[in-house]
Parts: structure tokens; sequence; C-alpha cells
């Protein structure tokens, strides 16, 4: 438990770390157990980090594998019950193989209770996952149902079902990394959030993260102080000149935000859109981006699905969210229709027009067809919708309107202009312009009000 207490202390601020309940022990305490078994392996209590108070719980993996027994899963949903109470971040440092077996369905309860609390608290206060070693079973889907899922390279994984087990069920030989490592939960599966070379490099990002989230639901994100200037003439080199020659999109995402800091999430998952934080003239903000790198930036099912529920999480919590806009359309194409892109796409659509917060949209070049309405348009619900000279806004892009019509000469205009004209952009801007333009509507939305038109439990988002 030592080792796991000293983890607490590097992650907290220093001397912060207060715990409780750490004197309780499993009814089973005989045997196995009897030895080393005060606090049920499993460290609950509370401390501060930058200042700000947390709750974190840490599973020690040299007690009966880290494994959730009856007391142990008690502690941990008490910890979420005071944090509740207290509307502040849950962080937990997981290690776990699951389920204690020897506890059967005591256990198995203490997990219910736990997937519960998860549940109760989504939206109300942030959860936070650092997995730090093998986790296997209810070890894995407690995380899934939290906020942000965390892995540190060659020492996380995260499996239904471990090697072992497979290996006897069905003779298939596979090494934990493989099965369930972060190559495969950030790059493929976008299980993972954040990933890190080291547990101290994941801590100072969980650090930084905290900066840009608000303790709970009914607090907003905290905005510093800014005195640097706002007019950047690096933005307007940032686009190439030729129209389908492909750029990096954290390029403008770099140069708009304050001292070029950009927390990116799920940056290895779904590369052809962008999402993560930062500020502008002092304000935090949620950004949500294209990235013609890959794909063209277009958006798939993965794409939609990141976005989604990252909108929805800034939602949850009050972050104004800036939507950079470069994006050629739904990617096309058998394999996408026969996954489900219709569905998947719709959970873009749905997250978007369901949420309150301010929400400002940015377009930098393409916006084009269905993609252009998904991505925070005027229709769906953005508060302001600002376009660079280098817009162009149409019902498709060139080459489908060359497939379609025969006469290309009548095709409906891309020119911003047009769009200005109708009301769904604001206005045109210089480039150079951006940031102060950007920081402007965000103190004009910072008093934006939250109606609840309906009075329904909620909507049914097409999962």
């Amino acid at each position: 438990m030592d080792k796991m207490r000293e983890k607490i202390r590097i992650l907290c601020d220093q001397d912060s770390f207060e715990e409780i309940n750490a004197f309780v022990t499993s009814r089973m305490s005989q045997g196995v157990y009897k030895q080393n078994s005060m606090g049920d392996g499993v460290i609950t209590g509370y401390a501060t980090i930058a200042n700000r108070k947390v709750f974190i719980y840490g599973q020690d993996f040299t007690f009966c594998g880290g494994s959730l027994g009856e007391m142990h899963g008690k502690k941990i949903a008490h910890l979420y019950e005071l944090a509740e109470k207290c509307g502040s971040p849950v962080i937990g440092l997981i290690h776990s193989g699951g389920a204690r077996i020897n506890e059967g369905v005591l256990a198995l309860d203490s997990y219910g209770h736990i997937f519960r609390k998860n549940v109760e608290l989504s939206g109300k206060i942030p959860q936070i996952s650092i997995i730090l070693g093998p986790c296997a079973g209810g070890a894995v889907y407690s995380p899934a149902l939290t906020d942000f899922v965390c892995m540190v390279e060659n020492q996380s994984q995260m499996f239904i079902t471990g090697p072992k087990v497979i290996e006897v069920i069905s003779g298939e030989k596979i090494i934990a990394n493989d099965l369930g490592g972060t190559n495969i939960h950030a790059n493929s599966s976008g299980v993972c959030h954040l990933v890190r070379e080291s547990e101290e490099e994941m801590f100072h990002s969980i650090q930084q993260l905290l900066e840009y989230i608000p303790q709970n639901h009914q607090e907003y994100p905290r905005n510093i102080e800014y005195i640097g200037e706002l007019y950047n003439e690096m933005l307007e080199a940032c686009i190439p000149y030729e129209k389908n020659k492909t750029y990096d999109m954290r390029n403008i995402v770099l140069e708009l935000m304050d001292n070029h800091r950009f927390f990116e999430i799920q940056a290895t998952y779904a590369k052809n859109i962008m999402i993560g934080f930062g500020r502008v003239g002092g304000h935090t903000i949620a950004i949500v981006a294209n990235q013609p790198k890959y794909r063209a930036g277009g958006i798939d099912i993965d794409a939609s699905d990141k976005a989604a529920r990252f909108i929805r999480f800034c939602d949850c919590f009050n972050i104004p969210i800036l939507t950079i806009i470069d994006v050629p359309g739904f990617i096309p194409g058998q394999q996408q229709e026969a996954l489900g892109i219709i569905r998947h796409g719709a959970k873009l659509l749905y997250a978007y027009a369901e949420a309150t917060v301010p929400k400002i949209s940015l377009v930098v070049r393409k916006a084009y067809g269905g993609a252009y309405v998904a991505l925070n348009s005027k229709s769906i619900g953005a508060d302001m919708v600002f376009a660079w000279p280098t817009a162009e806004i149409s019902v498709m892009g060139p080459q489908g309107l060359q497939a379609i019509m025969k006469d290309t000469k009548n095709s409906p205009d891309s020119d911003p202009m047009i769009a200005a004209s109708y009301g769904l952009i604001d206005e045109i801007i210089n480039p150079n312009e951006t940031r102060r333009k950007l920081k402007s509507a965000l103190m004009c939305l910072q008093t934006k009000s939250n109606p609840q038109k309906h009075s329904k439990k909620h909507g049914n988002i097409p999962l």
C-alpha cells in the first residue's frame, strides 16, 4: 500500500492527501487475506491539486491482485458520495484484476454500486481514470463510464478477459499489450483519451487537464488574465494558396491559442478530427477541428463518436466550444455505410444541437454538404459563425457537382458572401484578427442562459 500512497502524493499538492477509511477490512480477512488486509486493497481520501480539491482512490495490486471485494467496493462508492456532496472531481488510480472471486456475488454487488455512482454523477462532477497496470472485467467497465481514461505506455492494459483465460477458452495465445495495451485503446478502440510514456508524465498531464475543467456542473471553467497580443499575422500563412493542397490544422489551432498551448485529447484516435482545450485571451475554450492531414478532414464513424462525446462533456461542464471547419463532407463508401455512418453521424448532429453552452464556428476553407450542417452551423444552434475569405460553403464539392450536374456553369456559388447574405455567417474576417474576434465573442456569450425548453426526462441519442 505504501507504493500506492507514494503515487498519490506525487499526483497531489505536497502534504495535501488525507486518507479516509484506512482501517476497513474484508469480513473474509482470514488466511490469505489476513496479512496486510488493513484497507482491503484500496486507498481512498481527498487532497488538492493546484489548490483544487479532488477525491482520489488507488488500488493496490500487491494485495489480492488489486481485486475488488465487498468492502473495497464500498470504500470507493463512499468516496463518490463524498465527492458528490462536495462537488469535486474523482480520480481513480486503477490496477485491478477485477472482481475478487473468493467473495463471489458480494464483489459483483459492490461493482454494481460503483457503476451506478459512475452513471449518477456523470455530468455532475468530472471523473478521471488512470490505468496503472493490467485491468480486467469490472475494473475496465468503471473507467469506461468515466470522462477520461488515461494510460501509460508499456504498463497499462485494459481487457474484458485476460490472455490466460482466452488461451484456456479458445486456444489463442496473445500477450497483454497486444490484447489491450495503449496501441489498441489509444489508436483503434477509442477507449483511451490520454497516453503518456511514464507515470510522472501522466500525473503532470492530469494536473494540466484540471486547469481547463470546472469542479462540477454548477461552476464554470477558470479564465485567467491575459495581457499578450491578440493580433496574429502568422494565421494568414497557415492555409496554402492551392485549394486542394493539404496542411496541418494543428498549426492554426496553436496560433489561435494563448501562448500556443493546446491540450489535445485522443490525439492518435480518429486523427481526421481534433479535440482538446486551450485559451483565447484568457478565456477557457474547447476546440473541435477538422484535420486535413488525415482523410482530408472528412467525417467518418470514429470521428463522429470522438467529437460527439467530447461536445457532450463540454456541455455538461459549461465549457464554450469553438469549431474550426475545413471539411469535404461525411466520408462515403460501402464500408462506412455498412458500419453505420448514418447512425454515428447522427450522434454528432445530436450533440451539437443539444448543447447549450456558447458555440462559435470558424470556417477556414471548405464546408460542404451535410458535414457543414453537422459541424455547428447556424441552423444547428451556433451562436456566432465566422469565416475567412478563403472559405467555401456549398451543398457539395466541385467534383461531386461535376458528377451530377451537366452544366456546372449554373452550379451554386460557394462564395462565403452568399451564406453571409442569408445570415448564415455573422462576419467574414481577416485571419489576423481571428483571436480578437473570438475573445470578443466569448466575452459577449459569457452571460448566455441555459434555457430548459422541454420538461422531458432526456432525449434519445442514436447510440
